[in-house]
């Protein structure tokens, strides 16, 4: 069973599951999600000698931050490279990330190589490829929330209306039909109930198109973020998920080793939806850098 660890690191009062012993890997989930969602991963790789740490993200309790913190992209990436310092201090680890934690995954590749040995980022594109396709009818209809959630207000009561009814839709949506994971949502809804919670989460999106809501005080690590990525990098998607399209195009953003994978049968949360699966291919993966 994962212990719970405290770490402190870059104005973050990081929350932790930890499992296991060996190599460090950092697994960062997405949303709507909770670092639970790593449950089969954490076993599998604990099982195969691996020290495993899958930390709740800035905000999402008991995960703190600041009162007056910021959540672009570039404060994300701080927050999560002062974990990896604090636990891992003058050495590199390998980091899993899906949909928010692949986003923050391809911005600290790009910024913090040092930090690395390497990354699976899962479920969502490398930006530029992003980018190249943000006005696609069908890539804006799939990631309709990320507009909804760019007005005030509304959003936080859609998301707790008729016991977060939304949050089943979107899991729903994103998932191969007929995939059901009642009792994992249901901690993720009691996650994001807390007070102060959801508003954060909208954060990460509503800082994605507004400049005024980033940290000024990070542009140096902003243009980090745009460097080429050298880390040797896995990716992955379900072979459902729409943003496969766009996942299969991104090759030429990366300057190292560079795979891409599909799973079949599965769709945006693949770790969950066929984690056997994704299992083998992590463990096939790691088992590279032994």
């Amino acid at each position: 069973m994962p212990e719970e660890l405290h770490i402190h690191a870059n104005g973050v009062d990081f929350v932790c599951l930890a499992q296991g012993s060996g190599p460090l890997v950092l697994l960062v989930h997405g949303f709507p999600d909770i670092p639970h969602t790593w449950s089969s991963q954490m076993q599998a790789l604990s099982d195969a000698g691996y020290r495993v740490i899958a930390p709740y993200l800035p905000g999402y309790l008991p995960s703190r931050a600041a009162d007056n913190a910021c959540f672009d992209k570039a404060s994300l990436v701080h927050g999560i490279a002062g974990l990896i310092e604090a636990m891992s201090p003058g050495q590199k680890l390998h980091y899993i990330g899906q949909d928010w934690g692949a986003i923050i995954g391809y911005a600290l590749c790009a910024a913090r190589p040092d930090l690395l040995h390497s990354a699976v980022l899962m479920a969502v594109p490398h930006p530029q490829t992003v980018n190249n396709h943000l006005l696609v009818p069908k890539h804006i209809q799939r990631s309709f929330h990320w507009w909804f959630f760019q007005q005030a207000e509304l959003p936080e009561q859609a998301l707790l209306a008729n016991d977060m009814a939304f949050i089943d839709y979107l899991w729903q949506y994103w998932s191969v039909p007929g995939y059901v994971d009642h009792a994992h949502i249901a901690q993720v809804k009691q996650c994001l109930r807390q007070p102060g919670v959801l508003t954060t989460a909208l954060a990460y999106y509503r800082a994605m198109f507004d400049p005024a809501k980033a940290d000024p005080a990070l542009h140096a690590l902003r243009a980090a973020m745009q460097h080429p990525i050298t880390v040797p990098t896995l990716a992955l998607c379900g072979a459902q998920d729409m943003r496969a399209e766009l996942m299969r195009e991104q090759a030429a953003c990366f300057g190292g080793l560079y795979e891409y994978r599909e799973v079949p049968d599965a769709g945006h949360f693949l770790q969950r939806e066929q984690s056997a699966a994704v299992n083998a291919l992590l463990l096939d993966w790691l088992k590279r850098f032994a």
